[in-house]
């Protein structure tokens, strides 16, 4: 079992993909828009990944509400973006909660949120309303909630976007995103939420903290071990953004950039774009598997 999660590329698995991933051995998948149709469909595509790798592996979905929402109307609800909730905790937790339940009523078992980011006035508001708030102790007390929610549904939460994205002015998505505030600003604020919320999985974010290091938080040893292991103390599983993101483009190969953030020290390698070539690529370079500290923060899937 390789320390990747891989995508496809349709509704269902081709038998390329199938025999690729029945080979290659990921610990798990995410799905995106593209793999999704109507309820009956996801369900089977999600029982027929788990068959294929023969257990009950993880399923990824990003599905906050607001803008970032995979499954939507009309087959399934709408949920309210974070930032629209305005410190209302319980109807945040009931929102969360019927969220995470019907994606565990459709196979999906890990959902990538909250959102702990803090929203700023920056010109671009990359974060925007995907953030709760601008005040720090709402972002910590909204986090909190969710995965309470999250967790009592029986779907894993993962906090993100570590060490902090708000701040960023451009969209990793596209182009690499520096942060040039000094680290005791930081630690006071964006790195609370993520130190103070902590599910047992978290994504690391594609941002540049140039007070540390000049790489990307992804591929940076330095950030992940002096920020968000040292100084959030962070103690869970680390995954990294989708590292077919722009915001990598200029740092090699996608085989290259996997090697290079397991070597940072994230703990799985994500990649979202779906390309069979590009995933044979990453999983021949993964030569490293599931060791036995990563195995005990998985026991739910190893």
């Amino acid at each position: 079992m390789i320390p990747a999660i891989f995508s496809l590329k349709g509704h269902d698995i081709t038998p390329a993909e199938r025999q690729f991933f029945i080979d290659s051995q990921p610990l798990g998948f995410i799905l995106f828009g593209r793999n999704i149709d109507t309820p009956e469909q996801v369900k089977r595509l999600t029982h027929d990944l788990k068959a294929t790798l023969g257990r009950d592996c993880p399923i990824l979905i990003d599905q906050e509400g607001g803008r970032v929402q995979r499954m939507k109307a009309p087959h399934w609800p709408k949920f309210p973006a974070a930032g629209e909730y305005q410190g209302d905790l319980e109807r945040l937790y009931n929102d969360m909660y019927a969220l995470a339940s019907g994606l565990m009523e459709h196979g999906i078992n890990v959902n990538c949120a909250p959102v702990l980011d803090i929203r700023y006035p920056v010109e671009t508001d990359i974060i925007g309303d995907r953030a709760y708030s601008y005040d720090v102790e709402d972002v910590i007390k909204s986090g909190a909630v969710v995965c309470r929610a999250f967790e009592d549904a029986g779907v894993i939460p993962v906090s993100k976007h570590l060490p902090g994205h708000g701040r960023a002015r451009a969209d990793t998505h596209y182009a690499e995103a520096v942060i040039d505030t000094p680290l005791d600003i930081l630690d006071d604020t964006d790195f609370r939420p993520f130190r103070e919320v902590q599910p047992i999985w978290g994504m690391v974010a594609h941002v540049i903290v140039s007070a540390v290091d000049s790489l990307p938080a992804t591929l940076s040893e330095k950030t992940i071990k002096d920020v968000i292991r040292g100084r959030i103390g962070y103690k869970g599983v680390l995954v990294s953004d989708d590292l077919s993101m722009k915001a990598l483009a200029a740092y090699g190969e996608i085989d290259d950039v996997a090697e290079k953030c397991l070597a940072a020290g994230c703990d799985l390698a994500l990649y979202c774009a779906g390309e069979l070539d590009e995933m044979t690529a990453i999983a021949a370079r993964l030569k490293q598997h599931i060791g036995a500290e990563l195995a005990q923060k998985l026991t739910r899937f190893v």
